[in-house]
C-alpha cells in the first residue's frame, strides 16, 4: 500500500510518515493519534515537557516499542517495524542519551563493534581482529566527519562527553542510514562540544541524512532544525517551520493545558 502523493521538496512522498499513532501502557495512554512526518534532508526538532510522549514516539519508530495502533510509511510504502533490527534494515538508526558505548574499548573498536575487520593468523588457523585496519578506517571516518578526538586508540572511558558523542555518531554514520534519531545529544557536554555536535548535524543533512533532534534545550533546537514538532501529554499540539514559530510560542505549547 502506498500513501497519497504529496509535494515534499523534490520527492513525491515524505521520507517518513507516522499516521494516527496510538500507544497505551497498561491502561495509560501515552500517545493519542499522533501524526508525524520527516522529509528528505530535513532536521526536525521533537520537543515537549517530561511525559509528553517524545520518547515513546521515537521508540515506536526505532522498533523498541510496538504501537498499539497506527501506521508507519517509509519512502511512501507501508512498513512494519517490530524491533530495532527491522528499523536498522530500512535505514533508521537511533543514538540514545546513554550512547551504548563499551568504555573498556578504544574509540576505533567501538566504531566497528560487532562488524570487526578480521585477518588470518598462523597459516589461517586463527582468526584475529585486524587492529591496524580498524585504526586506519576509524581515522577515515572521524576525519570525514571533521571530528577531532586526539587518537582513535584512546579508551572511551578517557574521552570527554562530547568526544563520546562524536564516536557514537561516527559509529552510526558508518552504516549510511537514511535517518538518525538523536535523543538529547548535547546533554552533559560543554558549550564548545555542543557547538561541534550541532555543526555535525548540519553536515549530515547536507549528505542527505535526515535527523530527528530531541532536546529540552530550545535554543539549541532552534539553531539547527528546519521544523519543530511539539507534543503535550501524548498529543501533537504544534508542527511549524522554524521560521514561523518563536521559542516563547513553543514553550506555551509545551506547557499549555
Amino acid at each position: 500500500m502506498e500513501i497519497e502523493k504529496i509535494a515534499t521538496g523534490s520527492k513525491q512522498y515524505p521520507l517518513i510518515r507516522m499516521e494516527n499513532i496510538f500507544k497505551r501502557f497498561d491502561g495509560v495512554v501515552a500517545l493519542q493519534r499522533v501524526n508525524f512526518d520527516l522529509d528528505y534532508s530535513e532536521i526536525v526538532g521533537l520537543v515537549g515537557d517530561n511525559g509528553a510522549g517524545k520518547s515513546t514516539l521515537i521508540k515506536i519508530l526505532s522498533g523498541a516499542h510496538p504501537a498499539t495502533d497506527g501506521t508507519i510509511y517509509f519512502e511512501g510504502k507501508k512498513v512494519e517495524i517490530n524491533n530495532p533490527k527491522e528499523a536498522k534494515k530500512i535505514g533508521i538508526e537511533t543514538i540514545y542519551q546513554d550512547l551504548a558505548l563499551a568504555e573498556n574499548l578504544d574509540a576505533a573498536s567501538n566504531l566497528f563493534l560487532g562488524r570487526e575487520f578480521i585477518r588470518n593468523g598462523l597459516g589461517s588457523l586463527l582468526r584475529m581482529i585486524d587492529k591496524k585496519k580498524t585504526w586506519q578506517e576509524a581515522e577515515k571516518i572521524m576525519k570525514s566527519l571533521e571530528i577531532a578526538i586526539g587518537s582513535v586508540r584512546i579508551l572511551v572511558e578517557n574521552l570527554s562527553g562530547g568526544q563520546r558523542q562524536a564516536v557514537a555518531i561516527g559509529k552510526t554514520v558508518y552504516l549510511r542510514p537514511k535517518v538518525i534519531i538523536m535523543d538529547e545529544p548535547t546533554a552533559n557536554i560543554s558549550v564548545k562540544e555542543t557547538s561541534k555536535v550541532l555543526e555535525l548535524m548540519q553536515r549530515l543533512k547536507k549528505e542527505d541524512i535526515s535527523l530527528i533532534f530531541i532536546s529540552h534545550n530550545l535554543q539549541e533546537v532552534f539553531s539547527v532544525v528546519d521544523r519543530l514538532v511539539v507534543l503535550n501529554r501524548g498529543e501533537k499540539v504544534g508542527d511549524e517551520k522554524i521560521e514561523n514559530i518563536t521559542i516563547e510560542a513553543a514553550v506555551k505549547l509545551m506547557v499549555g493545558r
